[in-house]
């Protein structure tokens, strides 16, 4: 009679192993000695700054902290969520930093930004979700750089009802929150967030403050199929977002959620030719677009747009 094998009880189940498929080459970060390089990391350490560069290991630090261009993270460096794709570390969050939006103003001084991208991790334990700081640190870099323009990356701010309209109050010129995925992959890759919920946000955003420009993005290649993106674009559209980004996901470790596969340039330029051609106001797609990834051209980008347009 063959051995009876006992199920392993579920606490002592490790979590699991997703091997890392290996970089096309069309996806390679490299490396800098630049003397802006190391500006940009002595600003932002010296000033005990978190940046989201840093944290989610993005793979065009080198080229954008080289031009000076760092994402400013607040509220601190740990999430209350557990979004499987991200690599931020989760757990409790230490108290808001008063002097933050100071120091991030005079970061954004020292480095001469035209254009600043200031996002935050996820704060479900504080009442608001962290929207008033959003707008503190949104008018404080208004204080000291009069000519800076400000792209804000919010979470959803799910369950804390009209608390995400602070931000929207303190009138920076994009809003952004990303969609990250498709409805199907919610409760694996986002968990703690809901899909619907973040459509209602960036429409929400674009009825409150008509000027704003509103933007949003989703990863490939976490198993999603070509109709669900295209429904996902479908849904921005009507939800009046401007700006949608299209990037890879890159797999950060072996206990993150596993890349299914890498899209092709190709692939992503017709993506890409599909958004535009759906109508929005403009279009990121390649294997290395992130959020922040050349947000002071594309704002640029965005103005002339808006001004053709109408």
């Amino acid at each position: 009679m063959a051995q009876k094998i006992r199920p392993r009880h579920p606490e002592k189940v490790k979590n699991p192993i997703n091997p890392i498929k290996k970089k096309p080459d069309w996806i390679r970060s490299k490396l800098s000695n630049s003397k802006e390089f190391f500006l940009t990391k002595t600003i932002v350490n010296k000033n005990n700054l978190v940046t989201v560069c840093q944290e989610a290991n993005c793979p065009n630090i080198t080229e954008c902290w080289s031009k000076r261009h760092a994402t400013f993270m607040i509220m601190g460096d740990t999430c209350t969520r557990a979004c499987a794709f991200c690599d931020v570390k989760t757990g409790k969050p230490s108290k808001l930093d008063e002097f933050e939006p100071l120091k991030i103003a005079q970061a954004v001084k020292k480095l001469n930004l035209k254009h600043v991208v200031i996002t935050s991790v996820d704060r479900d334990d504080l009442e608001d979700g962290g929207s008033n700081h959003f707008s503190l640190v949104i008018n404080q870099i208004r204080k000291i750089n009069e000519n800076t323009t400000i792209e804000v990356l919010t979470p959803d701010f799910l369950r804390k009802g009209d608390a995400y309209k602070k931000v929207l109050e303190a009138n920076p010129d994009v809003f952004n929150h990303n969609i990250e995925t498709v409805p199907s992959l919610y409760l694996k890759v986002r968990p703690g967030s809901r899909y619907f919920a973040s459509l209602e946000l960036l429409k929400n955003a674009k009825k409150i403050n008509k000027k704003v420009f509103t933007k949003s993005g989703i990863m490939v290649g976490l198993g999603e199929s070509k109709d669900e993106i295209l429904q996902v674009m479908d849904d921005l559209v009507a939800a009046d977002v401007d700006f949608l980004t299209i990037g890879q996901y890159l797999q950060p470790s072996v206990k993150h959620f596993p890349l299914e596969r890498y899209y092709t340039p190709q692939e992503f330029n017709e993506l890409g030719t599909i958004a535009k051609a759906k109508g929005f106001l403009l279009v990121s797609s390649s294997p290395l677009t992130r959020s922040s990834y050349h947000a002071d051209e594309d704002f640029a980008k965005l103005q002339q747009n808006r001004n053709n347009f109408y």
